[in-house]
Protein backbone atom coordinates (compact mmCIF):
# COMPACT_ATOMS: atom_id res chain seq x y z
CA UNK A 1 0.00 0.00 0.00
CA UNK A 2 1.24 3.46 -0.61
CA UNK A 3 2.01 6.03 1.91
CA UNK A 4 -0.69 8.88 1.29
CA UNK A 5 1.31 12.11 1.10
CA UNK A 6 1.02 15.83 0.69
CA UNK A 7 3.29 18.40 -1.70
CA UNK A 8 4.18 21.62 -1.43
CA UNK A 9 5.33 24.04 -4.12
CA UNK A 10 6.56 27.28 -4.46
CA UNK A 11 7.97 30.31 -6.61
CA UNK A 12 8.64 33.40 -5.16
CA UNK A 13 8.56 35.99 -8.27
CA UNK A 14 5.00 36.39 -9.85
CA UNK A 15 7.04 36.26 -13.11
CA UNK A 16 8.16 32.54 -12.48
CA UNK A 17 4.16 31.14 -12.03
CA UNK A 18 4.41 30.10 -15.57
CA UNK A 19 7.43 29.23 -15.92
CA UNK A 20 9.62 26.06 -15.11
CA UNK A 21 9.35 26.45 -11.49
CA UNK A 22 6.33 24.05 -11.30
CA UNK A 23 6.94 21.73 -13.59
CA UNK A 24 10.16 21.52 -12.08
CA UNK A 25 9.19 21.04 -8.54
CA UNK A 26 6.12 18.94 -9.03
CA UNK A 27 8.41 16.38 -11.40
CA UNK A 28 10.89 16.14 -8.90
CA UNK A 29 8.69 15.07 -5.94
CA UNK A 30 6.58 12.94 -8.51
CA UNK A 31 9.61 11.02 -9.49
CA UNK A 32 10.82 10.91 -6.12
CA UNK A 33 7.04 9.53 -4.61
CA UNK A 34 7.04 7.43 -7.09
CA UNK A 35 10.71 5.42 -5.87
CA UNK A 36 9.05 5.60 -2.28
CA UNK A 37 5.86 4.23 -2.71
CA UNK A 38 4.11 7.24 -2.12
CA UNK A 39 0.71 8.91 -3.90
CA UNK A 40 0.58 12.46 -3.53
CA UNK A 41 -2.74 13.03 -2.60
CA UNK A 42 -3.32 16.58 -3.05
CA UNK A 43 -0.77 19.20 -4.06
CA UNK A 44 -0.23 22.96 -2.30
CA UNK A 45 1.13 25.89 -3.99
CA UNK A 46 1.79 29.61 -3.61
CA UNK A 47 2.59 31.61 -6.57
CA UNK A 48 4.91 34.40 -6.29
CA UNK A 49 4.96 34.50 -2.49
CA UNK A 50 8.34 34.91 -0.86
CA UNK A 51 9.86 32.00 1.13
CA UNK A 52 10.25 34.85 3.99
CA UNK A 53 7.11 35.13 4.77
CA UNK A 54 4.71 33.10 7.02
CA UNK A 55 1.26 34.21 5.87
CA UNK A 56 1.25 32.63 2.48
CA UNK A 57 -2.60 31.28 1.52
CA UNK A 58 -1.00 27.99 0.05
CA UNK A 59 0.98 26.60 3.01
CA UNK A 60 -2.12 27.57 5.38
CA UNK A 61 -4.24 25.64 3.03
CA UNK A 62 -1.70 22.97 3.94
CA UNK A 63 -1.78 23.09 7.49
CA UNK A 64 -5.89 23.16 7.52
CA UNK A 65 -5.67 19.77 5.71
CA UNK A 66 -3.13 18.34 7.44
CA UNK A 67 -5.42 18.96 10.53
CA UNK A 68 -8.82 17.60 8.89
CA UNK A 69 -7.15 14.32 6.79
CA UNK A 70 -4.45 13.04 9.10
CA UNK A 71 -1.95 13.27 6.21
CA UNK A 72 1.62 12.83 8.27
CA UNK A 73 4.16 13.11 5.12
CA UNK A 74 4.95 16.88 3.16
CA UNK A 75 7.27 16.36 0.16
CA UNK A 76 9.12 19.34 -1.16
CA UNK A 77 11.60 19.91 -4.04
CA UNK A 78 14.17 20.78 -1.28
CA UNK A 79 14.26 22.70 1.52
CA UNK A 80 14.48 26.36 0.24
CA UNK A 81 10.73 25.84 -1.10
CA UNK A 82 9.51 25.44 2.22
CA UNK A 83 11.41 28.58 3.76
CA UNK A 84 14.24 30.96 3.04
CA UNK A 85 14.77 31.96 6.36
CA UNK A 86 16.63 29.77 8.85
CA UNK A 87 14.10 32.07 11.58
CA UNK A 88 10.68 30.92 9.57
CA UNK A 89 11.97 27.47 8.30
CA UNK A 90 12.40 26.71 12.11
CA UNK A 91 9.29 27.88 12.74
CA UNK A 92 6.96 25.87 10.55
CA UNK A 93 9.42 22.57 11.01
CA UNK A 94 8.14 23.10 14.87
CA UNK A 95 4.84 23.40 13.93
CA UNK A 96 4.60 20.39 11.51
CA UNK A 97 6.85 18.31 14.22
CA UNK A 98 3.78 19.12 16.67
CA UNK A 99 1.82 17.61 14.42
CA UNK A 100 3.84 14.79 13.77
CA UNK A 101 4.17 15.55 10.40
CA UNK A 102 7.22 14.83 8.63
CA UNK A 103 8.60 16.85 6.05
CA UNK A 104 10.77 15.48 3.35
CA UNK A 105 13.04 17.38 0.61
CA UNK A 106 12.55 14.82 -2.94
CA UNK A 107 16.31 16.10 -3.73
CA UNK A 108 18.33 14.20 -1.64
CA UNK A 109 15.61 12.33 0.65
CA UNK A 110 15.92 14.51 3.31
CA UNK A 111 14.22 14.51 6.41
CA UNK A 112 13.53 17.93 7.15
CA UNK A 113 11.83 17.58 10.52
CA UNK A 114 14.46 15.74 12.44
CA UNK A 115 15.82 17.55 14.74
CA UNK A 116 20.13 17.89 14.33
CA UNK A 117 22.63 19.77 16.70
CA UNK A 118 23.86 22.77 14.54
CA UNK A 119 23.97 25.61 17.34
CA UNK A 120 22.40 28.18 15.53
CA UNK A 121 19.37 26.18 14.92
CA UNK A 122 19.47 24.99 18.57
CA UNK A 123 19.54 28.22 19.77
CA UNK A 124 16.68 29.30 17.39
CA UNK A 125 14.36 26.22 18.58
CA UNK A 126 14.66 27.33 22.09
CA UNK A 127 14.13 30.80 21.35
CA UNK A 128 11.20 29.95 19.43
CA UNK A 129 9.90 27.95 22.50
CA UNK A 130 9.81 30.73 25.11
CA UNK A 131 8.31 33.07 21.91
CA UNK A 132 5.89 30.58 21.33
CA UNK A 133 4.37 30.09 24.97
CA UNK A 134 4.47 34.08 25.43
CA UNK A 135 2.52 34.32 21.78
CA UNK A 136 0.07 31.76 23.09
CA UNK A 137 -0.91 33.63 26.53
CA UNK A 138 -1.03 36.96 23.99
CA UNK A 139 -3.58 35.40 21.80
CA UNK A 140 -5.70 34.28 24.42
CA UNK A 141 -6.36 37.28 25.93
CA UNK A 142 -6.99 39.23 22.86
CA UNK A 143 -9.53 36.78 21.46
CA UNK A 144 -11.27 36.84 25.14
CA UNK A 145 -11.34 40.54 24.94
CA UNK A 146 -12.62 40.28 21.15
CA UNK A 147 -15.46 38.06 22.44
CA UNK A 148 -16.38 40.18 25.25
CA UNK A 149 -16.30 43.20 22.82
CA UNK A 150 -18.51 41.88 19.73
CA UNK A 151 -21.02 40.48 23.14
CA UNK A 152 -20.95 43.77 24.49
CA UNK A 153 -21.75 45.48 20.96
CA UNK A 154 -23.73 42.71 19.18
CA UNK A 155 -25.07 40.71 21.63
CA UNK A 156 -23.25 37.40 20.10
CA UNK A 157 -19.75 36.91 18.89
CA UNK A 158 -19.87 36.08 14.87
CA UNK A 159 -16.35 35.23 13.12
CA UNK A 160 -15.62 35.85 9.49
CA UNK A 161 -18.20 34.69 7.02
CA UNK A 162 -17.47 31.57 4.77
CA UNK A 163 -17.63 32.37 0.90
CA UNK A 164 -21.01 31.68 -0.70
CA UNK A 165 -22.76 33.59 2.77
CA UNK A 166 -22.80 36.90 1.25
CA UNK A 167 -25.67 38.36 -0.72
CA UNK A 168 -24.69 36.76 -4.90
CA UNK A 169 -21.84 34.71 -3.98
CA UNK A 170 -24.10 31.43 -3.36
CA UNK A 171 -24.91 31.60 -7.31
CA UNK A 172 -20.80 32.25 -7.67
CA UNK A 173 -20.01 28.97 -5.26
CA UNK A 174 -23.13 26.69 -7.81
CA UNK A 175 -21.23 28.46 -11.10
CA UNK A 176 -18.19 27.05 -9.67
CA UNK A 177 -19.07 23.85 -8.70
CA UNK A 178 -20.83 23.18 -11.85
CA UNK A 179 -17.84 23.80 -13.70
CA UNK A 180 -15.75 21.42 -11.52
CA UNK A 181 -18.17 18.81 -12.24
CA UNK A 182 -17.67 19.19 -16.08
CA UNK A 183 -14.25 18.01 -15.34
CA UNK A 184 -12.42 20.90 -15.13
CA UNK A 185 -9.39 20.94 -12.88
CA UNK A 186 -9.38 23.62 -10.12
CA UNK A 187 -6.76 25.89 -12.35
CA UNK A 188 -9.20 25.87 -15.59
CA UNK A 189 -11.80 26.43 -12.93
CA UNK A 190 -10.23 29.50 -11.45
CA UNK A 191 -9.25 30.85 -15.37
CA UNK A 192 -12.77 30.40 -16.54
CA UNK A 193 -14.09 32.55 -13.66
CA UNK A 194 -11.02 35.30 -14.24
CA UNK A 195 -12.30 35.39 -18.38
CA UNK A 196 -15.75 35.82 -17.18
CA UNK A 197 -14.87 38.79 -15.10
CA UNK A 198 -15.69 36.84 -12.41
CA UNK A 199 -14.28 38.68 -9.04
CA UNK A 200 -13.36 37.55 -5.61
CA UNK A 201 -15.14 38.84 -2.30
CA UNK A 202 -12.49 41.69 -2.37
CA UNK A 203 -12.27 42.50 -6.05
CA UNK A 204 -9.13 40.39 -7.31
CA UNK A 205 -8.73 37.47 -9.47
CA UNK A 206 -9.29 33.87 -8.80
CA UNK A 207 -6.40 31.60 -7.67
CA UNK A 208 -6.34 27.75 -7.35
CA UNK A 209 -6.39 28.13 -3.58
CA UNK A 210 -9.22 29.86 -3.32
CA UNK A 211 -11.76 27.50 -5.56
CA UNK A 212 -9.89 24.83 -4.19
CA UNK A 213 -11.03 25.76 -0.55
CA UNK A 214 -14.79 26.35 -1.74
CA UNK A 215 -14.58 22.88 -3.11
CA UNK A 216 -13.92 21.45 -0.34
CA UNK A 217 -16.47 22.72 2.16
CA UNK A 218 -19.38 19.84 2.46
Amino acid sequence: MKVRVYSYLRVSGKGQVDGDGFPRQRQAVTEFARRNRMEVVTEFRDEGVSGTLFDRPGLTDLFVAIKADGVKTVVVEKADRLARDLVVSETLLAEFRKLGVKVVAAEGGTDLTVDNDDPSRKMIRQILGVVSEWEKSCIVQKLRAARIRSKEKNGRCEGRKPYGAKDGEAEIVTKIQGLRAERLTIEEVADRLNSEGVKTRSGGRWQFTQVRRILARP
